[in-house]
């Protein structure tokens, strides 16, 4: 693999990661769930008539649009509840709302502005599963129950007793274990996040955790899972994790994926701290709630699409179901899948509802309560919103 970084290079961008908690990666506490300076605002909002309008967004190939109400079957006095609820987080950056495959809905608080690419923390564990799908789909990788060793047995621990692969259970490591946190190996989060990014190496040091459970009988959040499959996908397609996701994901969706972290091999950092703009979040979940496809062009395989929003294992903290890098809950008698990343990065899908919601935050923040007042958003207002647009004879 690579060597890009020298070890100077690699101490800084340590320090840019935020080694400060040594938790930023993703769920700052739990087994499998996150606890869960302001520029001038521009704005869009939906009022509570139905003459408000769709903005422009010249920047990207958005989403395809059809004459229809502002509110495409979303109860308009709920979705201003929810915009004034939204207002009151004072480290929320912006929301989207889509319905139908139409944005009924785009606000700007504050940060960046929704055309700019930014820090989606551990949504990025949600776009590698995908690049990942592209991986299998083009006969890089075999599917997510191919065995990791003939990639990445190289880096695994040597047995000082020197017993054969077959005795490791390292071995039984398969792709879609990693994806679904339950590799069975220690984690590389929560405490022991701050020493895993300052080791040399973090693709060895992720496999020579100690192996706590069976692979795929359990789940145990860590990065340092979503990392080896960026190793993966660099050794199986011969190219960055960079170029092929811009080549398999970026380009067929028409939006932006500049290049994130890298490790000191030069591998780029799997499943946190991946950039992209909320409008092109957008544009990849609404992706994924028509079964990999968009504007006319099949981007995954909708196989991958179902199986990646299969549960394969549970938070034992609150429940909520874990697939291929997307998480899963319902609201409302409804399911919903959803990638999620620290400090209040979401992409919400509520497939029966055709309803995909986006909400970016301050990447560092720490505000007690933000997420569970995002995960409430969609919850009393969304989609009660669309399931009463519906009752009242809206296009839901």
């Amino acid at each position: 693999m690579p060597h890009h970084r020298s070890p100077a290079t690699a101490t800084l961008l340590l320090v840019l990661l935020g080694l400060w908690t040594g938790a930023c990666d993703g769920p700052p506490r739990g087994d499998g769930a996150e606890a869960s300076g302001p520029e001038s605002a521009g704005e869009f909002a939906v009022g509570t008539d139905a003459s408000a309008q769709v903005p422009d967004l010249p920047d990207l190939p958005l989403l395809d649009r059809r004459a229809h109400t502002a509110t495409a079957g979303l109860d308009s006095a709920l979705l201003a509840q929810a915009v004034e609820r939204a207002e009151g987080q004072s480290n929320l950056h912006n929301m989207i709302v889509a319905r139908h495959g139409d944005v009924v809905l785009e606000r700007h608080f504050r940060g960046p502005d929704p055309s700019r690419p930014a820090n989606v923390k551990s949504v990025s564990k949600s776009l590698l599963s995908a690049v990942a799908g592209a991986a299998v789909r083009d006969g890089h990788l075999e599917g997510p129950e191919a065995p990791i060793g003939p990639l990445l047995g190289e880096y695994f621990p040597r047995d000082p007793e020197g017993e054969g692969p077959e005795d490791d259970p390292r071995w039984r490591i398969t792709v879609g274990h990693l994806l679904s946190m339950s590799s069975g190996l220690e984690s590389t989060s929560f405490g022991n996040y701050g020493a895993w990014v300052a080791s040399p190496h973090w693709v060895r040091s992720a496999l020579a955790r100690p192996m706590v459970f069976e692979p795929g009988t359990r789940m145990l959040y860590s990065t340092g899972n979503t990392h080896l499959v960026s190793a993966l996908l660099t050794g199986a397609t011969g190219r960055s994790t960079h170029a092929y996701a811009r080549e398999v994901l970026a380009e067929p969706l028409g939006i932006q994926l500049p290049p994130w972290p890298r490790d000191a091999q030069g591998i780029y950092f799997g499943g946190n701290d991946m950039l992209i703009s909320p409008r092109g979040l957008l544009r990849f979940g609404e992706m994924y709630r028509n079964g990999g496809r968009l504007d006319g062009q099949q981007v995954l395989p909708r196989e991958w699409v179902e199986d990646s929003w299969e549960v394969r294992v549970r938070s034992r903290r609150d429940g909520n179901g874990y697939g291929l890098g997307w998480w899963a809950r319902d609201a409302g008698g409804y399911e919903v899948r959803f990638a999620w990343g620290y400090g209040g990065q979401f992409l919400f899908v509520v497939p029966e509802l055709e309803l995909t919601v986006v909400f970016t935050s301050d990447p560092w923040s720490r505000e007690r309560g933000h997420n569970q007042v995002l995960h409430g958003l969609v919850d009393d207002y969304l989609v009660p919103a669309a399931v009463r647009g519906r009752r009242d004879g809206g296009t839901g």
